[in-house]
């Protein structure tokens, strides 16, 4: 295909496809999908290579949020039977994130749900990164807060914070319909911030909520003029008790276009297969490693993910490697500004990041043991045959952590 070779060629010099390649992209067919896969993975191996980056997440703070995220689990107003908790305690933070480093975890990323950090939250989660990297020294380590004040984000980086997420989720033309307790204006500033302060920037997207093709490339052209070093793509897990509930829209298929969509707008910038995978992409996961090159490793924040030791098996079994502590994440034009913007010589928090901010519709976290959590549940097959390429509701049953279950948080 004409579309795809122009798109590679792009990809290679690290220039901005039109608009209308990116939607073309997306209208590609099921015919021509491996082709689709084939054209992204040649982008994606001449930034990353076959390295796979490892990302785990501790859920600080759990539920009892006051903003109103449509997709989250957490939100106001939730009827979602999730675990709720206030703050870990930093050692106990430190035990879930050494659980997760010993899992072949690069990056600990430290989620909290609310609207953002008061001066005393982030002196809590400044002793939390500090008992973390006591334990390991060279562990990066990702804030994903919420809306961010002044001067909060220059106080996360002088406590050793390596990186700040904080996602766009969705277009601008649409995030009204999203969320009406913040504004994607204010996304923007947080990033902004965390960018100024010198942390790496991580901002993505959450697909399925209902959106067009249009507004898919309107956020993914928006975070390429953002900048971020990482550009997590989550995938809608349809929660009951929230308003999102009933939108199932994504196959395995359209989630490999939409991955595939966001490396050619996003060439060198590691994208990350976040939220929903284990329940949009399913067997088809493995695929989606010659599109992205980090996964997170355990389970969601209010949901059951993939075993730690299955995405582990997988990552070597699809020809892939993770990616090791010594290895800087980024190419190098990448690397060397981010180190220089953090002051840092050897640029090595220089990418990476967090799932959703503090908002947990689509987010990892780390198990308090070993990363082996139990895989999401498969239901029985529907009787009646479903023509190929359709959504299948029937073949997913959305396991939520800890209910049902004695599990403490980050067991």
């Amino acid at each position: 295909m004409d579309l795809l070779n122009t798109l590679v060629d792009k990809g290679l010099r690290r220039e901005l496809p039109t608009r209308e390649e990116a939607l073309a992209v997306l209208a590609t067919s099921d015919d021509e999908l491996l082709d689709v896969v084939a054209a992204a993975g040649k982008v994606r191996r001449r930034w990353f290579g076959r390295r796979v980056k490892l990302n785990y997440l501790v859920n600080l703070k759990s539920g009892l949020c006051p903003e109103d995220c449509s997709y989250c689990s957490q939100r106001l107003g939730s009827k979602a039977e999730i675990l709720k908790y206030t703050w870990l305690k930093p050692d106990e933070a430190s035990k879930a994130a050494a659980a997760g480093v010993a899992g072949g975890a690069k990056r600990v990323c430290l989620v909290a749900s609310g609207r953002g950090p008061t001066d005393r939250d982030v002196d809590r989660v400044s002793k939390t990164i500090a008992a973390i990297k006591e334990q390991n020294e060279d562990v990066e380590v990702c804030a994903c807060l919420g809306l961010l004040s002044d001067g909060q984000a220059e106080r996360l980086r002088a406590a050793g914070a390596d990186a700040y997420n904080h996602n766009l989720n969705t277009s601008e033309a649409t995030y009204g319909g999203i969320t009406t307790t913040h504004t994607y204006a204010d996304r923007v500033e947080t990033v902004q911030q965390a960018q100024a302060a010198g942390m790496s920037a991580c901002s993505g997207l959450i697909a399925g909520m209902g959106e067009s093709d249009a507004d898919l490339v309107d956020v993914v052209f928006s975070l390429r003029e953002l900048d971020p070093d990482s550009v997590p793509v989550n995938f809608l897990i349809p929660f009951e008790g929230t308003p999102l509930a009933k939108e199932w829209n994504l196959t395995p298929q359209r989630a490999l276009r939409i991955l595939a969509m966001v490396r050619f707008v996003c060439p060198d910038v590691e994208v990350r297969l976040a939220g929903g995978r284990e329940v949009h992409l399913r067997s088809m996961q493995p695929l989606a490693l010659h599109l992205a090159n980090s996964i997170f490793l355990g389970d969601y924040l209010t949901s059951e993910g993939q075993e730690g030791k299955a995405d582990l098996a997988m990552i070597e079994d699809a020809g892939f490697e993770v990616e090791g502590a010594g290895t800087t994440t980024l190419p190098k034009h990448r690397a060397d500004v981010a180190a220089e913007a953090a002051g840092s010589p050897c640029g090595g928090h220089g990418g990476g990041g967090c799932g959703p901010c503090g908002d947990g519709g689509a987010e990892s976290a780390g198990t308090a043991e070993a990363p082996e959590a139990a895989e999401v549940a498969v239901a029985e097959a529907a009787e009646v045959p479903v023509p190929a390429g359709e959504v299948r509701t029937d073949l997913v049953a959305v396991r939520r952590r800890g209910a049902g279950t004695d599990l403490p948080p980050n067991a």
